[in-house]
């Protein structure tokens, strides 16, 4: 789907936007590790490959529903690989998942728009955390 490159170009930690595929291997038994104390998902599908709309819906259960996140706290990425011609407007999606922030990717056209809006759901959830912490503390205090 494209969430290796993605976290390159986010990371800045290369300059190669070409489409390599990793190997696909699930890791079910590390979840609880991964879910632990996390304050947000981030989740990257292909929109273009039917199955991928699916198979949201489970990450989506597994690491936003059971963990009790809320909305805000969700990013969906619809990345669009090169030369995939990806339309931006004919993606519907399942309730709950049509509740949540959808940003569409394509490094080809607007490489920008999505380190925007990743830094944007960065902040959020920073934000998130520190006001959750200075009411916990507020209620030590008092």
């Amino acid at each position: 789907s494209g969430k290796t490159v993605l976290a390159n170009f986010l990371t800045e930690s290369s300059d190669i936007t070409e489409y390599n595929p990793t190997q696909g291997v699930r890791f079910e038994s590390c979840w609880p590790a991964l879910m632990k104390d996390s304050h947000g998902v981030v989740i990257i599908f292909n929109a273009d490959i039917p199955s991928h709309l699916k198979e949201i819906e489970m990450w989506h259960s597994c690491f936003v529903q059971q963990q009790l996140l809320q909305d805000n706290q969700c990013l969906l990425i619809a990345h669009h690989k090169p030369g995939s011609g990806g339309d931006k407007g004919n993606l519907s999606l399942a309730a709950p998942l049509n509740k949540l922030k959808l940003v569409h990717s394509n490094l080809e056209e607007e490489p920008e728009e999505i380190r925007t809006e990743f830094i944007k759901y960065l902040k959020s959830i920073v934000s998130s955390v520190s006001e959750s912490r200075d009411r916990e503390e507020m209620s030590i205090i008092t």
